[in-house]
């Protein structure tokens, strides 16, 4: 079947569905110009003094925060990031009232920019962070202008609300977003090669016979899939028309 076909199918099962729930990795947000981790470009590709799994672990954060912070500083954080046509779009998608959530892997924040409102991240963001101490909130750019290691008033060390490697994901997160994709009717899996876990094993509660895998490259769970469109979530998503764009 052509990629084309396969669109126009994807295109009639939105167009149908009402309960639609959209799973969404790191090329949600390679449009917005935000590495991902993974590709040969990718951070994980790139060359550092130690792998970047070992600095975002959080035994690393412990026992070496001031290079934790360095390489998170200029690795994690994209304060002048906009939105790609696919946040807007599922931001549509959610006002006429077909999409009931978003599930994503991405720390950005970029789903709550661009509009959306029921947006569950299962990894956290890089706009919250925490006093470990004391738990006073700080924004996003409290930790870029910090000298190394960003510390609170009460001399506690600020964290940023991520989960890091060796830390478990948010309990109330996980059953929402297991509930929310066990209901889908239609579940776009978009922009994630589906190789971290547990996120990715989410997508085994879905129950339904419409669950749509966009991505470039292939994945572990592409025969699972019910409509495989192998091109970027940018070109797809351009296709979708609303009720707000007509």
């Amino acid at each position: 079947m052509e990629i084309q076909e396969q669109v126009q199918i994807f295109l009639k099962w939105i167009k149908e569905s009402s309960n639609i729930v959209f799973f969404g990795g790191a090329g949600v947000s390679t449009e917005s110009g935000i590495p991902d981790f993974r590709s040969a470009d990718g951070i994980y590709n790139q060359a550092y003094k130690y792998p970047p799994e070992t600095i975002l672990s959080h035994t690393f954060y412990i026992k070496k925060p001031d290079l934790f912070f360095e390489f998170y500083k200029n690795k994690m954080i994209f304060p002048e990031a906009i939105p790609s046509t696919t946040h807007k779009k599922l931001v549509e998608l959610e006002k006429d009232g077909k999409l009931k959530g978003i599930i994503t892997q991405n720390i950005d924040g970029l789903h709550q920019k661009a509009g959306s409102k029921k947006v569950i991240e299962l990894h956290g963001s890089v706009l919250r962070n925490y006093c470990e101490k004391c738990g006073m909130f700080y924004d996003v750019n409290y930790i870029i202008q910090s000298d190394n290691i960003p510390v609170c008033s009460c001399g506690g060390r600020v964290k940023p609300d991520v989960v890091l490697y060796e830390e478990g994901l948010n309990e109330n997160s996980l059953r929402e977003a297991i509930k929310l994709i066990s209901e889908a009717d239609v579940l776009i899996v978009g922009g994630t090669s589906l190789g971290v876990y547990p996120a990715a094993g989410l997508i085994d509660y879905y129950k339904g016979n419409k669950l749509v895998l966009i991505n470039k490259s292939a994945t572990s769970y592409d025969k699972k899939a019910d409509l495989l469109i192998n091109d970027s979530l940018g070109k797809v998503f351009g296709q979708v028309i609303t009720k707000n764009n007509i």
